[in-house]
C-alpha cells in the first residue's frame, strides 16, 4: 500500500448505519476491509496501463477486484466490507455484490485508512487492497491469530511497502498514518515508527501488480476464485 496528518472530519465521527453490526454477538467480529476502486477506464492502475495499455490495464484490475472479493469475501471466519473510492461509487454496478460497502472518504492514503480503523465497530480490523492476487484465506486467518497478541500486523512487500495492515485497536485505535511517505520505499518503515512500542507481527512478503513484469509473474493467480493452499511468495 503507497504527509499529512490524518484527519477525521466531524461527519466522519458518526459511524454511519452500514458499518455497524446487525446483532450484538457480532459486535466484536473480526473483520478485513478491501479497499477497492471502480474499474473505470483510466483511474486504476494507471502505473501498469503504461505498459499494457488502458484498456488491458482495467480489465486486469477488475479481475484482481472480482476474484479477491469472492475468494475472501464469503469466509465466515470474518465479517467483510467494501471500502469503495470514489463515495459516488458507493452503488456502482461495476463493484463485486456485496452487503457491506462504506465510502472510502476524502484525503490521501492515510486519512482514508485511519478513517476506516476509527469507524469499524470494535474488534480487531484487518485491512487490503486488490492488487495482490496471490492472497488466501489463510493469509488473512493468520492476520487475525496475530492479533490475538499482538496490536498490528503488517503483510510486507518488497518494495518496501504493505498489502495488508491490521490493528488489533484495544485499549485504544492507534494512529500509524502520520507523515507516512506513501508509495516509496519508505512506507513501511514509517508506518511501524509511527506503532513504537507496540507489539507488531509480519506475514509472508507478497509483491502487488504495478509493472508488465509483475502482471507477468503473477497472471496465474488473476481471475482465480481458489488458489492452491500454498502460494509461492515472490
Amino acid at each position: 500500500m503507497p504527509v499529512r496528518r490524518a484527519n477525521v472530519s466531524r461527519t466522519a465521527r458518526v459511524t454511519p448505519s452500514y458499518l455497524l453490526p446487525k446483532s450484538a454477538g457480532l459486535r466484536f467480529a473480526p473483520r478485513l476491509v478491501i479497499m477497492v476502486k471502480e474499474p473505470t477506464a483510466g483511474r486504476v492502475k494507471t502505473r501498469l496501463a503504461r505498459g499494457i495499455g488502458v484498456v488491458a490495464a482495467t480489465a486486469a484490475y477488475r479481475a484482481m477486484l472480482f476474484s479477491i472479493a469472492a475468494r475472501l469475501g464469503r469466509d465466515r471466519r470474518w465479517r467483510t466490507t467494501l471500502a469503495i473510492s470514489p463515495d459516488s461509487a458507493l452503488a456502482s454496478r461495476m463493484l463485486p455484490q456485496s452487503k457491506n460497502r462504506a465510502p472510502q472518504g476524502t484525503g490521501n492514503l492515510g486519512d482514508r485508512l485511519q478513517r476506516l480503523f476509527d469507524l469499524m465497530p470494535p474488534g480487531p480490523v484487518v485491512v487490503i487492497g486488490t492488487d495482490i492476487p496471490a492472497i488466501t484465506p489463510a493469509d488473512i486467518a493468520t492476520a487475525f491469530r496475530s492479533l490475538g497478541s499482538h496490536d498490528a500486523v503488517f503483510g510486507p512487500s518488497r518494495d518496501g511497502g504493505y498489502w495488508l495492515i491490521g490493528l488489533k485497536r484495544r485499549p485504544n485505535v492507534p494512529r500509524p498514518f502520520s507523515r507516512v511517505r506513501w508509495s516509496s520505499e519508505h512506507a513501511r518503515a514509517d508506518t511501524v515508527k509511527n506503532l513504537a512500542g507496540l507489539k507488531i507481527a509480519h506475514l509472508r512478503p507478497v509483491d502487488d501488480v504495478d509493472t508488465v513484469d509483475d502482471l507477468t509473474q503473477q497472471r496465474p493467480f488473476i481471475g482465480r476464485r481458489i488458489l492452491p493452499a500454498r502460494v509461492k511468495s515472490g
